[in-house]
């Protein structure tokens, strides 16, 4: 996978961490801001000239679902704040005392003293970035409540969605619901990017990674709700923020047809994200496809990468 998907923490840094469970603890999931899915059977991946196969994007294979309830968008800002207020929660970003941020977005003092990662440079390690100062120290969330939360692990989402009664969503149930009920097409509204000139994704305009010209309206995260929704009423799985899926990650998916409810390996190293974001680019991280996949580390966590949570239906 090219690196600049979502850079990882180091292992020998890793904070201790009591794991949190997938499945919801926190009572019955309230249904406000969520659709509920029919489920029944659909052609998961792809086999697309711009794909990656070294990603496990194919082979095109059916899978069959239950019904389930899924956020309408990305969890909030302002949401995330509830969850913090309530339980006292610090994340894996506090925890290291550091997150990852795009250069551009860095005052000139913060960019010179911080980690980059040698093959991403344009990725700095910032010192006291986390969710609620997304550049680090002095930045604010102000404008922002409606943005998702970002710099968020997933041991972080995956404590959101048992406080809230829900759950992270499978891989599976994550891109039937992103592709709002279209078979086999590129985005979740059609085969074409931006269709008549019309911008319907937050990503990289321009050259990345010199440049973002910001046509479609947004340098870095959108509003949750930003453009059109997909045909199940789902905002934003194209670009804004990477989201973390319940999956361990593989490339293999089993023989079986069709895959009944599959919830990926038992174990692993490494959890799918999915989605792509405002800092993907055709000429190098072409993953806003609604079949394109990613992976990073359980306790990793960046500027643009967040989340939404499902619940059984």
């Amino acid at each position: 996978m090219k690196p600049c998907c979502m850079p990882s923490h180091e292992p020998t840094r890793a904070p201790r961490h009591v794991p949190w469970p997938i499945t919801g603890t926190g009572g019955a999931a309230s249904t406000a801001g969520m659709v509920r899915l029919p489920g029944g059977e659909f052609l998961m991946g792809a086999d697309d000239a711009e794909g990656f196969a070294d990603d496990g994007e194919g082979p095109v294979r059916p899978v069959r679902l239950a019904p389930f309830r899924i956020d309408v968008h990305a969890v909030t800002n302002d949401a995330f704040a509830e969850f913090v207020a309530a339980t006292g929660h610090r994340t894996d970003a506090e925890r290291f005392g550091w997150s990852y941020v795009f250069a551009g977005f860095l005052p000139a003092a913060l960019r010179r003293s911080a980690r980059r990662p040698e093959r991403t440079p344009w990725w700095c390690g910032a010192e006291g970035a986390m969710w609620s100062r997304p550049e680090g120290p002095g930045s604010t969330l102000d404008g922002r409540g409606d943005h998702p939360v970002v710099h968020v692990s997933w041991h972080d989402a995956a404590a959101y969605a048992a406080w809230s009664g829900k759950r992270l969503p499978t891989e599976a149930e994550w891109e039937y619901a992103a592709r709002g009920g279209l078979e086999q097409k590129r985005y979740p509204w059609g085969d074409e990017l931006d269709p008549d000139g019309e911008y319907r994704c937050d990503i990289w305009r321009g050259t990345f990674p010199a440049k973002n010209t910001a046509a479609d309206g947004y340098r870095g995260t959108a509003p949750v709700d930003a453009f059109e929704p997909n045909g199940f009423g789902l905002f934003n799985t194209s670009g804004n923020v990477w989201e973390w899926c319940a999956d361990w990650w593989r490339t293999e998916h089993g023989t079986e047809r069709p895959l009944v409810d599959p919830t990926g390996p038992a174990t692993g190293h490494d959890k799918v994200i999915r989605g792509g974001s405002h800092m993907c680019h055709a000429s190098y991280c072409n993953r806003y496809r609604v079949a394109a996949r990613s992976a990073n580390s359980p306790d990793s966590s960046s500027g643009h990468a967040g989340f939404r949570c499902v619940a059984s239906a």
